[in-house]
């Protein structure tokens, strides 16, 4: 297990390089939790990747269950849907906050500004350093993501009035609450770092 990042660490500690990956995802279905069986080839790099993991893991368990489902929506290799819908209520909600009030037919639309701004984030985010180019910067790529996606028409007239501010917000709720996910396992990864030196 690599511990160059944060967000490596997080998505190392629940990616298992086990001899099948379906037999893995198939036990933690039936028991919630991975199991080492005496059959398997374990190697030394193994069983520490797995000790390095327990860590990661615990750190990550402290977490409160939106912030921890964000984090498992952008790093966990086997986050599901359920991550995924919570990530993007969280999103959604943080920035309805942050913003005045939205009609009603507004409101609809901006479920799906918020969720298409969770891909953007997470697409920018993943691969552990964060270098990766935002895939819909213009706004006429992310109006025909959301058409193509969600069946969701975004009017281009007043675009910078109308759905700037909320698209700013819904970026700055994924960047806080990223932010909030990985303190924990900061912190999980310096102290091994220290150790390690």
């Amino acid at each position: 297990m690599k511990l160059n990042s944060s967000r490596q660490a997080w998505h190392d500690a629940y990616y298992m390089p086990w001899d099948s990956a379906s037999s893995h995802v198939e036990q933690l279905g039936r028991l919630g939790c991975s199991v080492q069986k005496t059959e398997r080839a374990v190697s030394a790099s193994h069983a520490a990747h797995q000790a390095l993991a327990g860590y990661v893991q615990r750190a990550i368990d402290t977490l409160h269950s939106e912030v921890k489902a964000f984090g498992h929506w952008m790093y966990n290799p086997l986050a599901g849907v359920d991550e995924q819908e919570t990530a993007e209520d969280v999103v959604f909600a943080g920035a309805r906050a942050q913003l005045p009030r939205m009609t009603a037919k507004k409101t609809e639309k901006a479920e799906y500004v918020a969720k298409g701004i969770l891909f953007r984030y997470r697409r920018m985010h993943q691969g552990g350093q964060s270098a990766n180019v935002d895939p819909l910067i213009s706004p006429e790529a992310f109006r025909n993501y959301l058409d193509d996606t969600y069946g969701v028409q975004l009017s281009s007239e007043q675009w910078t009035r109308e759905w700037v501010p909320f698209i700013q917000a819904c970026f700055d709720v994924c960047n806080d609450v990223d932010k909030m996910a990985l303190r924990p396992v900061a912190i999980v990864v310096g102290e091994l770092t220290e150790e390690a030196a």
